[in-house]
């Protein structure tokens, strides 16, 4: 290959070991700590009201039902934006747009986690595995959202807001009406701090027609809709709180991701968006974790049994 090419397309990994940690890499995989928590608050939850008692071969299929779901969505989102990353300064050093991942790679790995993800909807029941294409559309749409309205941050907390469903209907194979709760808080929660993230390519985004909160309503105006969605994040955990019976240390739980959230609004401003990165990954990586370990202090409390 000549060195023309080369700059072009980026060096290629060496060996089949080398396009697997590319591909992690371009999924992020460590970022399904965000959403995995509360799929487990919503199974255990399930399990405490079924029998008391955890079934670690439903909760490792919904592990991996969630991981795969996740990557198979990452993948596809890289793939569908590579051009639109290509244009953004930010995001140019994508492993698709450098060539580190090539799009065969990408579209192998999207498939292998979809199916791993069906493969874990058909274990766990019936239900799980009628619904779970139905999971996989919002995945897919979300990228293209951007090109077609203002608020793909709405199909984004969809898209999230699936995971605690899914759990739930993993351990009862029945609908809840609380997992929806559930499911609604954190779906609320990612697109307010997609809101967050977005506000640092409102200069691209207006000059490549890419279409987001921040770049038709400015970045206060964003700011204000993250400020109101975690508002709404806030008082519906009270509402799955008080529909499932949480006690004493579900609700301490809560009040410190109400302290995050206001952590998180004070550090990131429309004149200073220096600390986003610290708001989008640490203060969002912590409010999943910590309500989670709460909230499964709570739950042994009331007898939920190993």
């Amino acid at each position: 290959m000549s060195a023309a090419a080369e700059g072009v397309t980026g060096p290629q990994p060496a060996s089949g070991a080398g396009r697997v940690r590319a591909f992690l890499r371009m999924v992020m995989i460590e970022h399904s700590v965000f959403a995995l928590p509360f799929a487990y608050m919503a199974s255990l939850t399930a399990m405490l009201l079924d029998d008391g008692g955890v079934h670690w071969w439903e909760l490792l299929l919904v592990t991996v039902a969630m991981v795969s779901m996740r990557t198979f969505a990452m993948a596809a989102n890289r793939i569908i934006d590579r051009e639109i990353d290509a244009r953004n300064p930010r995001t140019a050093g994508r492993e698709l747009v450098t060539g580190a991942v090539s799009v065969r790679t990408a579209w192998t790995g999207a498939l292998i986690a979809l199916a791993v993800f069906l493969g874990a909807a058909a274990l766990l029941n019936p239900l799980c595995l009628a619904l779970a294409p139905l999971a996989a559309v919002p995945m897919v749409v979300y990228p293209y959202g951007k090109r077609f309205t203002d608020f793909p941050h709405a199909i984004l907390g969809i898209a999230q807001a699936v995971g605690p469903v899914g759990a739930w209907i993993a351990v009862t194979g029945a609908w809840s009406w609380e997992a929806v709760v559930l499911g609604l808080a954190v779906g609320i929660w990612i697109g307010g701090f997609d809101l967050i993230y977005a506000c640092q390519d409102v200069a691209a985004d207006r000059a490549h027609g890419v279409r987001s909160v921040p770049a038709r309503f400015g970045i206060a105006g964003a700011l204000y809709g993250a400020r109101a969605c975690h508002v709404a994040t806030v008082a519906l955990l009270a509402w799955y709180g008080a529909l499932t019976g949480a006690g004493a240390a579900f609700w301490a739980g809560l009040a410190v991701v109400a302290a995050a959230f206001v952590y998180e609004h004070s550090i990131v401003r429309p004149g200073d968006l220096s600390r986003l990165n610290r708001a989008f990954f640490s203060v969002n990586g912590f409010i999943g974790i910590a309500l989670f370990v709460c909230a499964l202090a709570d739950l042994v409390v009331r007898g939920l049994t190993v």
